[in-house]
């Protein structure tokens, strides 16, 4: 009986055995890498786009919002609108004011004029009051060389004498004058400076209100398609809120890691085949655009040949602009898949990478 079991335990071992292989053959079969041989490198990363927020400058309440998700818009196109209310009060104000400060400019060129006409009238009683000097002075010369020969009386000298001393008070008082109105006239126009100040300050105000109404219309930056609506009309949001998040489906490419032993061989403008999870049938083309200048997962301390191995770098794949206008519809990000790179420039793109001709970049470019 025992040796029965154990003739048993012989025969079962080796079919045990035999079966394990075939499984692990049939897996490695179905799970090993099916890449195009030595010469080409891959790497596994996701269909990415340039994400553009567009928010709100400044603070307030969402009035509108044009668009929904998934739409396509231009650039330019005006996806959101703010509550302007307030804004237009302020423009309405500093419309006032800048009238204000017009009025006041003329009124400080009305007050210079007048000034300098005082100027003038007092430049001309200062002419009258010389005038007046000069018959005095004269008058006073005669008196004096009659009351020498004693053919007047004393108190006619001392009256002319008088006259001439007052004359001279007159001119002065009248220079005087002139010099007060001149400096008014300075006055006049250092308040037109100050109204012609205002007026551009004024101006700069309406200016700067001006700008915050046309930023209160969110507009898009650029062609792209709507992704997410973040707010809903009636929130408010503080500045720089989000309101809408925009893919810039011109701007498509795949982010994925080689070694660094591969990386050293990568040009920019190299080309790559991208093969997408959900369409392996499809073979993307797209250049290498970006290739990482530090390596990431590095170790602290590389010492080692098989830590060197550890080194891997970032690199990006592009998928031409014009093919991606073609297919606008079709693009999806965050889509997985596989990179395919050649390294060996002799070596020749196997029959499973082959680009279909309504995808290849020769026909993208007619």
């Amino acid at each position: 009986m025992a040796s029965s079991v154990l003739s048993n335990k012989r025969i079962l071992f080796p079919v045990v055995l035999g079966v394990v292989a075939l499984l692990g053959w049939y897996a490695w079969t179905q799970y090993a890498e099916q890449g195009p041989g030595e010469g080409f490198i891959s790497g596994n990363g996701r269909i990415e786009a340039t994400e553009i927020d567009i928010a709100t400058k400044l603070a307030g309440r969402v009035e509108q919002i044009l668009v929904r998700e998934g739409d396509f818009v231009s650039a330019g196109q005006v996806v959101a609108k703010m509550q302007i209310d307030t804004l237009q009060a302020q423009r309405e104000e500093a419309l006032a004011a800048h009238q204000e400060s017009i009025h006041a400019v003329a009124a400080a060129k009305a007050q210079i004029s007048l000034r300098e006409s005082d100027v003038a009238a007092m430049q001309a009683l200062v002419a009258q009051r010389e005038a007046e000097l000069n018959a005095a002075k004269r008058r006073l010369a005669r008196t004096e060389v009659l009351a020498r020969d004693g053919a007047i009386s004393r108190q006619q000298l001392d009256d002319d004498q008088a006259a001439a001393h007052s004359a001279e008070a007159a001119v002065a008082a009248a220079r005087a004058q002139v010099s007060a109105a001149q400096a008014a006239v300075e006055a006049a126009k250092a308040q037109q400076t100050g109204a012609q100040s205002r007026v551009a300050a004024t101006q700069a105000t309406i200016n700067r209100i001006e700008a915050d109404l046309a930023d209160s219309e969110l507009k898009a930056p650029r062609d792209g398609r709507v992704q997410v609506r973040v707010a809903q009309p009636g929130e408010v949001l503080a500045a720089g809120g989000r309101v809408l998040n925009l893919l810039d489906l011109s701007d498509v490419y795949m982010t994925f890691f080689v070694p660094e032993v591969a990386a050293g061989r990568l040009a920019l403008g190299s080309e790559v085949r991208l093969v997408l999870d959900t369409a392996p049938d499809y073979v993307v083309p797209a250049r290498i655009s970006f290739v990482a200048s530090q390596a990431q997962f590095t170790p602290k301390t590389v010492e080692t040949a098989s830590e060197r191995q550890k080194l891997m770098f970032r690199v990006r794949a592009q998928i031409p602009p014009e093919l991606l206008q073609r297919y606008l519809e079709q693009v999806k990000t965050g889509v997985p898949g596989v990179a395919w790179i050649k390294l060996d420039a002799s070596a020749a793109w196997p029959e499973s990478l082959a680009i279909p001709a309504s995808l290849s970049l020769s026909h993208a470019d007619d």
